[in-house]
């Protein structure tokens, strides 16, 4: 009898008023979760830019799906390699007590959580690169993940740029020793580097100066290299960049555990054929 009625209702030129308390209480479900987790973060969180957090189970595993598709590597051992930087000890050590000394600690996380940087570390450790360049180095976390990546290939090395003298703050030995740090302004430094293999915009995530910073470094490019945006849901300036040129492009976007923030992105522009 209900299941009759609620059709009929379904139907009628009532529905749309009839389904506002339903409508109401999904909305209200939704709210509180994002409310619950709001609050939280503002209680026990203390970072204020460039928020961290871990990925839920299902996304991590499509982030190794993301890389395998980019790499062209089997998704197993891209899990594998995942769950080798999930597993170092030595550096989660090192980042976290660089994080309790930092002299910006009251506003900065307490310990290293990856999240999409897992992704960057598996493509270094599935392209083998030898110089990786950055754009926006920051404290310097994914600066870490992608050196440990480079020293566990046992060859390349990391370029990393940001305008601020102060950034990196969080490198040091044995990671230290394959990353080079460059500051000033990352278009006039993407014009003077060369051979490079993998690239990661990760400065201003704007559409203008995404696409100069892809304009200055495309020449230096090797055949074959890869390029990443992060944050690339913010801007089409990679994909719009990869169409130009004859790339293939895919995006990840993350889904944090238990977080208030919706998540970033990976996008990712490449060759299979080793030609453009």
């Amino acid at each position: 009898m209900q299941s009759k009625l609620r059709s009929r209702i379904a139907t009628s030129g009532i529905a749309r008023g009839a389904a506002i308390p339903l409508r109401t209480a999904m909305v209200a479900r939704y709210d509180a979760r994002l409310i619950g987790r709001s609050v939280n973060w503002l209680v026990r969180g203390r970072e204020t830019t460039n928020l961290t957090y871990d990925l839920d189970a299902l996304n991590r595993d499509q982030l190794c799906w993301f890389v395998s598709a980019v790499s062209g590597t089997a998704v197993g051992q891209v899990r594998t390699w995942i769950q080798e930087l999930a597993d170092d000890k030595q550096l989660f050590d090192h980042v976290t007590t660089r994080l309790s000394t930092n002299p910006r600690r009251g506003i900065c996380a307490k310990e290293p959580r990856w999240a999409r940087r897992f992704g960057w570390y598996a493509l270094v450790r599935a392209i083998q690169p030898e110089h990786v360049v950055e754009t926006g180095t920051h404290l310097g976390l994914g600066s870490c993940a992608i050196a440990a990546a480079l020293l566990r290939n046992g060859h390349g090395r990391l370029t990393t740029i940001d305008i601020e003298p102060d950034s990196g703050y969080l490198i040091g030995e044995p990671w230290a020793n394959v990353i080079d740090r460059r500051t000033g302004s990352s278009i006039d430094v993407l014009a003077e580097l060369r051979d490079v293999d993998m690239f990661l915009h990760d400065s201003l995530h704007t559409y203008d100066y995404e696409t100069k910073e892809l304009a200055a470094v495309e020449p230096n490019l090797r055949v074959g290299a890869t390029i990443l945006s992060d944050n690339a849901h913010e801007s089409a300036a990679l994909s719009d960049w990869a169409e130009r040129t004859g790339r293939h492009y895919l995006f990840f976007k993350e889904q944090p555990a238990g977080h208030w923030w919706p998540g970033d992105g990976i996008g990712a522009a490449w060759s299979r054929s080793g030609s453009w």
